[in-house]
């Protein structure tokens, strides 16, 4: 299972908040030195922005997206006149980690063309945002969020790369998640057994209280909830196809009796799964 179906897989427990998102016009002398303890997203309007990071340079011009992630420490100075931008602030959080999206080399420059509809999409919104149309908030988050997995899409089909290279490691994670890959791999072919986390530690050569340890620091949740809600995810494929019965589904899902499976159901989705339809 590569990384981004992974993401796919957990989509339920993933949350994006807007903490800002404003219009803003630099003269051709302007120039910022910060970094932002959320994930930063420019949008040029006009002009180019050329920014620093350690001590490589990156341009931005008009149509580009530009995404920070936090706490990266940059220096962005307008090349050849003013610019504007529209900068939006926000967290996207799976289970309790704050910075999921660092797991993936996303930070850097976008370019227009690989999410063209994505971002009209946002800007329409944004207008009415700014003039305080009723629920745009709403639909600016969900907006924002369309845009943010069409560039996870786009990072998982080979078609982008973030260009902020350079970045410390606690700000490039992707190895986390690669060593737990085989554990992933596991559990996604063996949903139909009892998974104990014991076996799970021992097939990432760890512990069992360092495997847990890890696994919530690399996902933000414990693998035993990871488990059940790969379970569950199955449950549903399983019951919109209308071809098992819930004895059937039990037993695909490693639940020694139908009681036992509709109780761990019912539980996820508030309804046992014999009145999932209704």
């Amino acid at each position: 299972m590569d990384n981004v179906t992974l993401f796919n897989e957990l989509s339920e427990h993933a949350m994006l908040r807007i903490y800002g998102s404003q219009e803003i016009t630099h003269p051709g002398h302007w120039i910022e030195s910060k970094n932002h303890l959320d994930y930063d997203l420019w949008y040029i309007q006009k002009g180019k922005v050329e920014i620093h990071i350690n001590e490589e340079v990156y341009e931005a011009s008009v149509g580009d997206l530009v995404l920070f992630s936090p706490m990266v420490a940059y220096t962005a100075t307008t090349v050849d006149g003013p610019c504007q931008f529209i900068f939006t602030h926000f967290d996207f959080i799976l289970g309790d980690r704050l910075d999921f999206l660092n797991h993936f080399q996303l930070s850097g420059v976008i370019k227009h063309r690989l999410v063209k509809e994505e971002v009209e999409l946002f800007l329409d919104t944004y207008n009415q945002y700014k003039q305080n149309a009723p629920m745009s908030g709403i639909r600016l988050k969900g907006c924002l969020t369309i845009l943010i997995a069409k560039i996870i899409e786009k990072y998982g089909t080979g078609q982008y790369r973030g260009t902020f290279t350079n970045l410390a490691p606690s700000h490039n994670q992707t190895g986390h998640l690669d060593h737990l890959k085989l554990v992933f791999d596991y559990v996604n072919e063996h949903l139909h057994t009892p998974l104990r986390i014991k076996d799970l530690a021992t097939l990432a050569g760890m512990s069992e209280k360092y495997f847990i340890h890890y696994f919530k620091q690399a996902l933000g949740m414990t693998p035993g909830r990871y488990v059940y809600q790969l379970k569950m995810n199955r449950a549903r494929e399983l019951l919109f196809s209308k071809h098992y019965t819930i004895q059937q589904i039990a037993s695909k899902l490693g639940y020694p009796d139908p009681y036992s499976f509709s109780k761990a159901f019912k539980k996820h989705y508030k309804v046992p799964p014999s009145q999932f339809f209704r």
